[in-house]
């Protein structure tokens, strides 16, 4: 028990990081995924608090295919690589719920180990968006410096 309290914590911590970074160094897809992903983990860590076990198994649902309609219609609008690993995570862990809810298992180690390997990797694909498009942005503004430089501007 100490172990999922422990992760989770650290896994709510890690998102708000991303968040802050998306905001600091990241293009308005990066934002709206980070921030996306941030209020999910706020809205899913307070319906854990709030509903029964019962009641909070068919809100994940709700939660996921929100979380999913969010990034499919970022995704249709900026087409980024990083949003295409994004939904594929997302679609695994939609699955995931969706089996553990049918078949009415109580969640278990697999589903922990999953939950908590689709989240991160959300994390980690969002930093690698917002580091390519940090990335993008430093050389155009390096390749647009030699040319104004010798403008005499």
């Amino acid at each position: 028990m100490f172990y999922w309290i422990y992760t989770f914590h650290l896994l709510l911590f890690a998102i708000a990081l991303c968040a802050a970074f998306a905001a600091w160094k990241g293009d308005p897809p990066e934002r709206w995924g980070a921030f996306a992903n941030l209020t999910v983990a706020v809205v899913d860590f307070a319906l854990s608090r709030l509903l029964p076990t019962s009641a909070y198994a068919s809100a994940t649902l709700v939660v996921d295919l929100l979380t999913a309609t969010i990034f499919l219609v970022l995704a249709l609008r900026y087409a980024s690589l990083w949003l295409g690993v994004a939904m594929l995570l997302l679609a695994a862990q939609f699955s995931l719920h969706a089996f553990y809810f049918v078949t009415e298992r109580p969640a278990d180690l697999l589903w922990a180990t999953v939950n908590n390997t689709v989240s991160w990797g959300v994390v980690w694909v969002i930093v690698v968006g917002v580091a390519m498009s940090w990335r993008r942005r430093t050389r155009a503004a390096a390749e647009l410096l030699p040319t104004f430089a010798a403008d005499g501007g």
